[in-house]
């Protein structure tokens, strides 16, 4: 058996949503369709592949703009830092082995191996995590 992976990311506009991650954090555009009555279902792909994302709106009561408790593998957390850096994508401080423990996710981040956290514009945060050599 195989299985594939999708992880539901809220959002407040899914056009803005999927220029940012397509055209901005250059992932995959993926499926795009409407279904039950004019719901949208949107997903992109990080490059190199892995989870895909779905773009849903957020639902009355519930917040677009979440921890998302999804790491990114990068095969150059400093290059990425820099790229998505310089547009002006919200990220945080690249964390090392050495700095000061952060808490995301539920978990504690100690910088081994080096990651830092991505903020789309609605707040969802992810944590982008150097991969194996």
């Amino acid at each position: 058996m195989s299985f594939g992976a999708t992880a539901f990311v809220p959002v407040s506009d899914q056009d803005r949503a999927l220029a940012f991650y397509a055209d901005t954090l250059g992932f995959g555009k993926g499926t795009d369709f409407e279904y039950a009555d004019g719901e949208r279902w949107v997903e992109v792909l990080p490059p190199g592949g892995g989870v895909a994302l779905a773009l849903v709106p957020h639902r009355d009561g519930q917040p677009a703009g979440i921890e998302m408790r999804l790491a990114l593998m990068s095969g150059d957390v400093d290059a990425d830092h820099a790229r998505y850096r310089d547009p002006g994508v919200d990220v945080g401080p690249t964390l090392r082995e050495g700095d000061r423990p952060q808490q995301w996710g539920g978990a504690v981040l100690g910088g081994i191996p080096p990651m830092f956290l991505l903020r789309d514009p609605d707040g969802n945060s992810f944590l982008i995590v150097q991969g194996p050599a």
